[in-house]
């Protein structure tokens, strides 16, 4: 994984919004419905190599699919793995539990957005490999294309941790947490191997370890989810035992939804179990109004010789466009604390959480990015004291 070492390199957490030819694939391949196989592979990557270009005019170094290919970052694996049946019930985040009407007005918006989330009734094991495959052979065909224009992208693919499986999939099968752990630990391990394996970045989504607190965990009290949190860390580094830890990145957040965000859990309270994961690159929230503040920890966290941090200095649930001074003034702050090198400029979360909704309006994703790339090149004169330029 390249570090910033001439200049402050930018990223985004994966997920872009999604044409509406792939939206209408994608609810058709969860649903069971017939769709032309064919069509299908075509309007995918026709999509991916959209998102591949716009990434890149944007000024964005390590590019995304976009997880054109998956309708959530969560629920695609049911594709992919034995054991899920059905559908289940949607646990709604404390904090718009507090607030019913808002929260319905919330549901109201996205009721387009019908996915499912089956729940765990079976043995988890490997289905099938073939999404994944083509996946990977969609980006790094993009990604060779870019290339030929920027020669300093780097490529990345996002795939779900087991503690976010369980988030989003409850067990009815096996005894314990633990075991459920296991179970997906073991299955998962393929895929993060094989997208390693392929020449691109691994990123590992892990709002399990925040979000999970508020939402399909928000009855046990925070010791208990601390302790169920440490399971899931020691899980995914179970699957990550072949991958070497610089292919890793990994993306922690507290749910990429408008709303008060008053239950979440502080940083700093979850920060000892997160720095215990494997993944060199942390990716975490710092750019919306609830977790901006928490740059201060690192003033008395040490991070890791071995960790690269990756804050979020975009906001991906409001449509304000942030100013590129803003921007920069926010890495310089990371930057002072623990060094300029291993600094890389990122958004909050991603922008098409799930097909066909999402927070941000598609085209102001666009002009985010750009300003995520001018901050950065603004932060990099003043941390180096020069006009940055492209490698």
């Amino acid at each position: 994984m390249k570090l910033s070492t001439e200049r402050i390199l930018t990223t985004h957490v994966g997920s872009l919004p999604r044409p509406q030819e792939v939206v209408d694939y994608l609810f058709a391949q969860d649903r069971g419905e017939n769709y032309d196989p064919v069509k299908f592979d075509q309007a995918i990557r026709a999509g991916v190599l959209d998102a591949l270009r716009k990434q890149v005019e944007a000024g964005v170094d390590v590019v995304s699919d976009g997880e054109m290919g998956k309708i959530s970052y969560a629920t695609y694996i049911r594709h992919r793995l034995t054991g899920f049946e059905g559908d289940s019930a949607r646990p709604t985040p404390q904090d718009l539990e507090d607030f019913p009407g808002y929260r319905d007005q919330l549901v109201s918006a996205g009721a387009s957005a019908k996915y499912q989330r089956p729940v765990c009734k079976g043995p988890i094991a490997v289905k099938d490999l073939e999404p994944l495959k083509n996946d990977i052979a969609r980006m790094k065909d993009g990604l060779a294309l870019v290339k030929a224009q920027v020669k300093a992208t780097e490529g990345f693919m996002n795939a779900v941790s087991p503690g976010t499986i369980a988030v989003f999939q409850p067990n009815e099968y096996y005894p314990t947490h633990a075991a459920y752990m296991q179970a997906l630990a073991d299955a998962m391990r393929s895929e993060y191997e094989t997208i390693v394996n392929s020449g691109l970045l691994l990123q590992v989504d892990c709002p399990d370890l925040a979000m999970g607190r508020h939402s399909r965990f928000r009855d046990m009290t925070d010791d208990e989810f601390l302790r169920a949190a440490a399971v899931q860390v020691e899980a995914l580094n179970h699957a990550l035992a072949n991958v070497p830890s610089d292919r890793v990145r990994m993306h922690v957040c507290w749910g990429n939804y408008q709303g008060p965000h008053t239950h979440d859990l502080p940083l700093a309270k979850i920060l000892p179990i997160v720095l215990k994961a494997k993944p060199q690159a942390l990716l975490l929230e710092g750019a919306n109004p609830r977790h901006d503040h928490e740059w201060e920890v690192w003033s008395s966290q040490k991070l890791p010789d071995d960790k690269i941090l990756v804050p979020g200095v975009i906001a991906s649930s409001s449509n304000f466009v942030e100013h590129a001074e803003l921007v920069s003034q926010r890495i310089i702050r990371y930057a002072g604390l623990v060094g300029r090198e291993r600094v890389i400029a990122g958004t909050d979360c991603g922008f098409g959480t799930f097909a066909g909704f999402g927070p941000v309006y598609p085209e102001f994703c666009w002009l985010k990015l750009r300003a995520l790339s001018d901050g950065a090149e603004l932060a990099s004169q003043k941390l180096w004291g020069k006009v940055s330029s492209a490698a």
